[in-house]
């Protein structure tokens, strides 16, 4: 029984682990644009954008007021 308890307490770990490796490889590529002012505040605009269009969505969704 304590093998098993072992085994799984090292898929947390591993999940941990995943997930951080996905968001090191999705922001990579992004994180050099941020060296020029002009991109870097269109980013910022475009994330601003996506997450107000985001939470205005699932507000009208939901009923939310």
């Amino acid at each position: 029984m304590q093998d098993l308890w072992s085994t799984v307490s090292k898929y947390p770990r591993f999940l941990i682990g995943v997930i951080l490796g996905v968001i090191l490889n999705v922001f990579s590529p992004i994180v050099p644009l941020f060296k020029k002012p002009v991109t870097a505040i269109a980013i910022v605009g475009f994330f601003v954008a996506a997450f107000a269009c985001l939470s205005f969505t699932l507000k009208a969704m939901l009923g939310f007021s």
